[in-house]
């Protein structure tokens, strides 16, 4: 990942300002930075960068030839060879090997009509000096952050929310976005005046206003599509290997090594064949192990390693590293969350970075896209008018019996009390 932050100011920014939101930054890219200011220095860009592909000649920010546009970027773009190839060919000429230049070659191409054409995890902005418009772009699911606040007409982008602190916005309490803990819509945050750019939507920024759109949504199959499909279970299965492959081998494209996070979990387990297939060494599988059964899912990971050939790698993780590293989670997630979860995932990330490792593969994300939650299942089961209570109790009970821990994330609808619930299960 990399770290960017921008501004459209009514007089020049402090170059403390800058350093400092640079500062706060450099975690995510570790590996150089830069700035960028228009002539009246009311405008500026900032990057910090970590290098995956274009290691020598990537640097930011990407200038077109004319100087008028600049653009930063966080993230990688898939299947930007072919991209690159067809704009070669309409004579647009690159001058870094970097995968993120295609978004500056199609944005003059296309303007906002590119959207369609990027693949990948992305933020980005780009500032235009001919028409003193800024554009901030998140990818369609939100993977990489993009934060923005508009303030006394004074307009900022930033890949954290400690960056636009460190850049003058305020630090205020949403108390009416605090007060609906986590369940608030994913543009708002629990800082006054800041706001998310929402997974799938871009901004403009002009003459200090902000104006948001969407260019991309989920697209569900009506009922009639549906019946429609007449494949068989098999051609399914066939057709969603093909495109989860298809996605694994876009995201081995880079130039430095690429490990896999690596659970029990039917996601990971998947991720890791399909990338081991296309490795002529082991490709070395992280996995975090626990001291409670109900969570540790080590026995299965290393075995999937060593059926598919891969490296097993397991780092334990106690109950009193997540309670001393909560704190320091809270500050790098900048919002709310209910279990350790995401304080583990933080202590694995430590210890690939520690590791000199920069890109991984995980599993993150199908459960959402799949359905594979429980209160995801539970809800199918409610919904189903097809089954009577008495199949539908059975169904419950053989979830809970899969993984008891369920109840933990799964509290009942009304009943007895929760922790009674919960206790019940331990």
């Amino acid at each position: 990942m990399c770290g960017i932050f921008a501004a459209q100011t009514n007089t020049p920014l402090d170059a403390h300002k800058i350093q400092s939101a640079l500062a706060s930054l450099y975690h995510r890219g570790p590996d150089g930075n830069g700035t960028w200011h228009s002539r009246d220095r009311r405008t500026i860009l900032g990057h910090t960068r970590l290098s995956i592909i274009g290691l020598n000649n990537g640097d930011q920010p990407m200038s077109s030839a004319d100087g008028g546009l600049q653009m930063f970027v966080n993230g990688e773009f898939y299947g930007y060879k072919a991209i690159r190839a067809d704009l070669q060919a309409k004579g647009h000429v690159f001058q870094t090997e970097s995968d993120s230049e295609i978004a500056l070659h199609l944005f003059r191409q296309k303007g906002l009509q590119m959207m369609p054409h990027l693949r990948g995890e992305f933020a980005l902005v780009i500032t235009d000096e001919r028409s003193g418009e800024m554009f901030g772009i998140r990818d369609r699911f939100g993977i990489k952050p993009l934060y923005y606040a508009n303030i006394n007409g004074e307009v900022f982008f930033a890949s954290e929310i400690k960056a636009l602190l460190a850049l003058g916005v305020p630090a205020e309490w949403d108390w009416t976005v605090a007060a609906t803990g986590l369940s608030h819509p994913n543009d708002e945050t629990y800082f006054a005046g800041v706001h998310a750019v929402p997974p799938g939507w871009y901004a403009i920024a002009r003459k200090g206003e902000v104006h948001v759109f969407p260019y991309w949504d989920w697209e569900f199959p009506t009922a009639d599509e549906l019946q429609a499909d007449t494949r068989s279970e098999a051609q399914v299965t066939e057709d969603f290997r093909a495109v989860l492959k298809e996605a694994v081998d876009d995201r081995q494209v880079a130039d430095v090594e690429v490990a896999c996070y690596l659970s029990g979990g039917i996601d990971s387990c998947a991720v890791l064949g399909l990338a081991q297939q296309q490795m002529a060494r082991p490709l070395l599988s992280i996995t975090m192990t626990y001291e409670d059964a109900h969570y540790n899912e080590a026995e299965i990971a290393k075995a999937q390693a060593a059926y598919i050939g891969a490296e097993y790698n397991p780092i334990p993780i106690t109950g009193q590293d997540i309670a001393d590293s909560f704190s320091d989670t809270v500050w790098h997630c900048e919002t709310a969350f209910f279990n350790g979860h995401s304080v583990s995932k933080f202590l694995l990330s430590q210890h690939v970075r520690d590791a000199g490792i920069k890109v991984v593969f995980t599993g993150e994300g199908a459960d959402e896209m799949l359905g594979g939650y429980p209160f995801y299942r539970v809800d199918a089961v409610k919904g189903n008018a097809a089954l009577n209570e008495s199949e539908k109790s059975a169904i419950f009970d053989e979830i809970f019996a899969a993984n008891p821990s369920n109840r933990a994330i799964l509290l009942p609808d009304a009943g007895d009390s929760p922790v009674t619930r919960v206790l019940q299960d331990r």
